[in-house]
């Protein structure tokens, strides 16, 4: 007899179609809603994705999940709303929750405390308060999308029940010491992640895409061509590498695809039903850990008049000694397609920010110029050492491709690749604050667009006191002023545009959404404030129209 271990996670849902994720401990066949599936078997791993098509537009669902016909969720006695889907049609404003960065720790002393009480302080996870506020709420008022925007889960940054685990398993006393190493750690991430009682009912309730970021492989993974030489070389470096490609795959990727997109992907087709899974997946793993380039994660969501593209800004990098950027020149052509139509509005999804601070954005394009040689070889080992110890690894620190994306919204802001959008919504996470941004071209570009950069980040992980004085001396203007100059004595390029800090920069854990009405849009910063457990609430930081 089965059981289900993890989920269900509602994944893709449209107007006539939805897909729910679910982890099982043996095979069976998994039913919710009339529509049957059998699972697949990764490394003794059980999977399913349900496909629920032929729904109707603006739909209600409630559902269950029965393993070979028994019940299994809801969980009996669960005092929890009904889970549901609800597919997209409505008239009514659409809203769309963002943020990245969220560790899984207990929500038990010493956790809940602030980083400056104790060093494993992590305070309150906004998505669970979120989940709190949304089950005292009409189902009429929750959130439609939910994007998790990387860092679902933390390599080395773990929640002690994992840690021990992994000292039990295989111990600590050899490279990489408490990190994962395999997929079967990597499970334990993700049961830790996901399955807390009201993240696990989020999760089910609302429609979750996601991408991945450093923390989900290794701290600055893809930073330079140097680190990538350096950790080729750690004996479980490949194990890892291939593992977290594998788990990704299925855990977060999967999901994210449409049921047409799904019917596209010859890996699925292998995959589907397979209860020896396991050597298609490695196989394409291990090439996408090798060889990088050619392997596409980015996807693309188009929710009513709203397209979403999600850029994958880590995995598909090229780091040569002559070039860098962000994404593969086959993948950029991707993105570039998907940008080009008619649409009310454009968010683009990429983890690492396309604008950060000021002083930052020129301290990381002046590291690049010095790490390519503009100051000689010493400076570059020293400023790469700088690079790796302070983590510049943003669209910043990719030149090319930061012009690259910096002129395509502008194209696309000016009506050059379809009638310009209301507003171009640059969204990411990553950094350990909040902010939104109003991005400002050059003169003769005719951008029509209202176009942002907006900020959210952490869900869990807030910085400390002194970690928030340098993010806030990197907004000030004498610092942006000391950088744009050192930037200029390397070489590096002016970025072309401006952009005017309009809200922040906001700590603490917090929660973003982005609201859709028509060719409307605005969006409001939630954080999470004191209380007691049942207590705890979210307070809106600002709310800004944005076209």
């Amino acid at each position: 007899m089965a059981n289900l271990l993890l989920g269900p996670l509602l994944r893709y849902v449209g107007e006539t179609e939805a897909t729910v994720w679910v982890e099982t401990d043996a095979s069976c066949e998994v039913e919710i809603l009339g529509r049957r599936e059998p699972t697949f078997c990764v490394e003794e791993h059980h999977y399913a994705l349900v496909r629920l098509e032929d729904l109707e537009p603006a739909g209600f669902y409630e559902y269950e999940v029965a393993l070979d016909g028994e019940r299994h969720w809801p969980e009996p006695d669960s005092e929890l709303p009904p889970t549901a889907i609800r597919t997209l049609g409505r008239d009514a404003p659409l809203d769309i929750c963002f943020g990245s960065c969220r560790v899984a720790l207990p929500h038990v002393e010493p956790y809940i405390h602030s980083k400056d009480r104790h060093e494993d302080g992590r305070e309150f996870d906004a998505l669970r308060v979120l989940a709190a506020e949304m089950i005292g709420g009409e189902h009429t008022e929750w959130p439609e999308l939910l994007f998790l925007l990387g860092d679902q889960v933390y390599v080395d940054e773990g929640s002690p029940r994992a840690r021990e685990k992994i000292r039990q398993r295989r111990g600590t006393a050899t490279p990489p010491g408490e990190e994962v190493t395999d997929y079967e750690e990597y499970s334990w991430l993700y049961d830790e992640s996901w399955s807390e009682p009201l993240i696990r009912w989020l999760f089910s309730t609302v429609s979750v895409s996601m991408l991945w970021d450093d923390h989900d492989i290794s701290d600055d993974w893809n930073i330079s061509h140097s680190w990538l030489e350096e950790i080729r070389q750690k004996s479980w470096w490949h194990r890892r590498a291939t593992a977290g490609a594998m788990s990704y795959w299925v855990y977060q990727h999967l999901g994210n695809l449409s049921p047409r997109h799904l019917d596209e992907n010859e890996l699925y087709q292998a995959v589907r039903g397979n209860e020896n899974a396991t050597a298609p997946l490695r196989e394409f793993a291990e090439h996408a850990h090798l060889v990088g380039s050619g392997t596409r994660w980015s996807f693309c969501r188009d929710v009513g008049n709203t397209r979403t593209i999600f850029v994958d800004s880590r995995a598909g990098r090229l780091l040569e000694e002559d070039r860098r950027a962000i994404v593969d020149d086959e993948e950029w052509d991707w993105i570039v397609e998907h940008a080009s139509g008619d649409f009310d509005h454009l968010l683009i999804a990429t983890t690492v920010p396309f604008l950060l601070s000021p002083g930052f954005h020129h301290l990381e394009a002046w590291s690049e110029r010095v790490c390519d040689g503009a100051w000689g070889g010493v400076a570059a080992k020293a400023v790469e050492k700088l690079r790796r110890g302070v983590d510049f690894d943003h669209w910043a620190s990719f030149g090319d491709s930061f012009a690259q994306l910096r002129d395509l919204i502008a194209e696309v802001g000016s009506g050059k690749r379809g009638k310009p959008p209301a507003s171009i919504v640059v969204l990411s996470g990553d950094v350990h604050h909040a902010y939104l941004a109003e991005i400002g071209f050059q003169p003769g570009t005719n951008v029509e667009s209202a176009a942002y950069q907006a900020v959210c980040s952490p869900y869990r992980n807030p910085l400390d006191v002194k970690e928030r004085r340098v993010i806030k001396a990197g907004f000030s203007r004498p610092f942006a002023a000391l950088t744009r100059a050192l930037g200029r004595a390397a070489g590096a390029p002016d970025p072309g545009l401006r952009w005017r800090l309009t809200d922040g920069p906001f700590f603490d854990n917090q929660v973003a959404t982005i609201r859709i009405d028509g060719r409307q849009a605005q969006m409001k910063l939630d954080k999470t404030v004191p209380g007691e457990d049942n207590e705890r609430r979210l307070d809106c930081v600002f709310e800004r129209r944005l076209a």
